[in-house]
C-alpha cells in the first residue's frame, strides 16, 4: 500500500511538472542543481557568458539555504519567524525578478524541493511578499499575485510529506540518439 501511494504520488509531481513551461522546467531543474549541489551548473547550464553571470548570481543567492532549511519555525510561532521569512522572501523576490517563474505553482514545486516539505505554510506569504516588490514590472506583480489560489492562500493545513519526485538535467541530443 505505501508503495502504491508513493508511486501515485511520485506520478502527480511529474504530470505537475510536465504542465509547467519548458522555460520553468528548465529554471526548476537548473535551481535545483545549484541549490542541492548536485553537479556544477556552470559545465551544465551554461550556454553563454550572460548564463554564467546569472549561474553565479544563483549561487550567491542560494548560499543561505542550508541555513534556512534547519531554521524552519513551526506555523504556530510568532517570535521565531522574522529571521527565517525575512531570507526566504529575498530569495522568492530573487528568484521571482528572473521571469522564469509565471505562478505560484511551479515557485511551490521549486521550493518544496530546495527546503523540504516543512517550508509548505511558509510559501504563499513569501510568494506574496516577493510577487509584490517594486522591483518587478506592475503587469509582471499581477500575473503572479493573481497565480496564487484561494485554496493555497487560505490552506488550513499541509503535507508534511517530503517530495518523490526530483527532477534532473535530460541532454535532448542524447534523448535523439
Amino acid at each position: 500500500m505505501a508503495t502504491t501511494n508513493t508511486t501515485s504520488l511520485s506520478i502527480a509531481e511529474m504530470r505537475e511538472f510536465a504542465n509547467f513551461s519548458p522555460c520553468e522546467q528548465r529554471f526548476i531543474r537548473r535551481n535545483l542543481d545549484i541549490g542541492l549541489g548536485r553537479c556544477d551548473a556552470f559545465k551544465l547550464w551554461a550556454r553563454n557568458a550572460s548564463e554564467n553571470v546569472d549561474i553565479r548570481r544563483q549561487y550567491v543567492a542560494y548560499q543561505d539555504l542550508k541555513a534556512l532549511r534547519h531554521s524552519i519555525p513551526d506555523a504556530d510561532s510568532g517570535d521565531s519567524i522574522s529571521p527565517f521569512i525575512g531570507q526566504l522572501v529575498r530569495l522568492a523576490a530573487f528568484d521571482l525578478a528572473q521571469e522564469r517563474l509565471d505562478g505560484f505553482s511551479p515557485f511551490r514545486f521549486l521550493y518544496e524541493r530546495l527546503l523540504g516539505a516543512e517550508v509548505r505554510p511558509w510559501l504563499p506569504s513569501a510568494f506574496c511578499a516577493g510577487a509584490a516588490m517594486p522591483h518587478l514590472r506592475p503587469a509582471r506583480r499581477k500575473l503572479l499575485l493573481q497565480s496564487l489560489s484561494e485554496a493555497a492562500a487560505t490552506a488550513p493545513a499541509w503535507s508534511a510529506r517530503e517530495p518523490s519526485f526530483m527532477p534532473e538535467y535530460v541532454d535532448l541530443e542524447d534523448e535523439a540518439a
